[in-house]
């Protein structure tokens, strides 16, 4: 009588489980095996001890050093534009011209009628100093050539608000007139920005605050000019620390001869905070491992051990280490992660 055997699905996955884990088991004995000497490759670099700069970043905004909008101050029609968009000018320089006819014989009239009473004026003196005249007569020849004069003065200064000029030399904005429109009191002519040197606000922590003072130097980078930088001092500093963002805004004054720079850009601030003395490694030798970092050391006897790390400052390429390592040391920089605690390696390359 013939017999079949059955095979159970259960038993045929406990063989597989078990080869697998026996493959896995001796798979880094025979990779290291497949090496000269069973050691591993690796790369390291010399601890020692290097000045770094400690930078405070931030992100600023630039503004104009002086900003303002061109209005007139009378309602009146535009008898001549003397701008152009954009155009640079300087402190007094004429922009816009009313019609000023009227406020023209005014004045005319007024320096008539003054330069009579200062001959009247001067008759009745004559006469006063004979015996000829009253001293009321010449009192009120004297009241009449002083109120002339105040009159005149006003119709000069109604005349002179009929030009409007610069303020101060900058940058001009957009022209919003036209020669014979009717401007109004509060109505935007152009803008006038002056751009050199430019403010630039950025806000800092406070933890920062002490490393923080006036004439300190800055330098500022725009997406607008990849590898430029633009060099600046710090002007003010706010008196009062936000309570809600805990920061302090601070104002710098960044030089801008070109004119490059424009209001409302984004700038990126790097401020020199100190220069330190300390011992640094390449950020490639740090190994993450949840939140504590380690590095292996490199001995004598060619063997990595690995130590754990506390790591300060951070620039790109390196990091300061605050404990865990000696000057002279040698780390892994490449390699790291076929390592183990007590591998042996086989250094290529210091």
């Amino acid at each position: 009588m013939t017999q079949s055997w059955r095979i159970s699905p259960v038993l045929i996955i406990l063989v597989l489980v078990a080869g697998l884990s026996a493959y896995l088991y001796l798979k880094p004995g025979i990779e290291k095996s497949g090496r000269r000497g069973g050691a591993v490759p690796v790369v390291t670099h010399t601890v020692d001890k290097q000045q770094m700069v400690v930078i405070i970043e931030a992100l600023g905004t630039a503004k104009a050093n002086e900003a303002v909008e061109i209005t007139a101050q009378q309602s009146e029609i535009v008898q001549q534009v003397a701008f152009d968009d954009g155009e640079l000018v300087q402190a007094g320089q004429l922009l816009v011209k009313l019609s000023d006819r009227e406020e023209k014989a005014r004045v005319n009239e007024l320096e008539v009628n003054l330069e009579e009473a200062q001959r009247q004026f001067a008759r009745v003196q004559n006469l006063a100093r004979e015996n000829a005249a009253s001293r009321q007569l010449l009192d009120e020849q004297e009241a009449r050539v002083n109120a002339l004069r105040a009159q005149l003065e006003v119709a000069q200064a109604n005349l002179a608000e009929l030009e409007v000029r610069a303020p101060f030399a900058g940058r001009l904005g957009i022209r919003r007139v036209s020669p014979g429109a009717l401007v109004k009191p509060g109505d935007i002519i152009t803008t006038l920005d002056d751009l050199a040197p430019i403010k630039v606000d950025f806000n800092i922590a406070e933890a920062y605050l002490p490393d923080v003072a006036g004439g300190q130097t800055v330098i500022a980078r725009s997406v607008a000019y990849p590898g430029e930088t633009f060099e600046g001092t710090i002007k003010s500093i706010d008196s009062r620390v936000d309570p809600v963002t805990r920061s302090v805004q601070v104002r710098a004054l960044v030089d801008n001869v070109d004119l490059k720079l424009r209001p409302g850009m984004l700038l990126q601030i790097n401020l020199q905070k100190r220069v330190i003395n300390t011992l640094t490694v390449p950020e490639k030798a740090i190994v993450p491992i949840q939140e504590q970092q380690f590095v292996y050391v490199v001995g004598d006897d060619n063997k990595a051990s690995k130590r754990q790390v506390t790591l300060g400052y951070r620039q790109p390429g390196t990091v300061q280490v605050i404990n865990g390592l000696d000057a002279g040391e040698q780390v892994v920089v490449e390699g790291a992660l076929k390592l183990g605690d007590g591998t042996e390696v086989s250094v290529l390359e210091r």
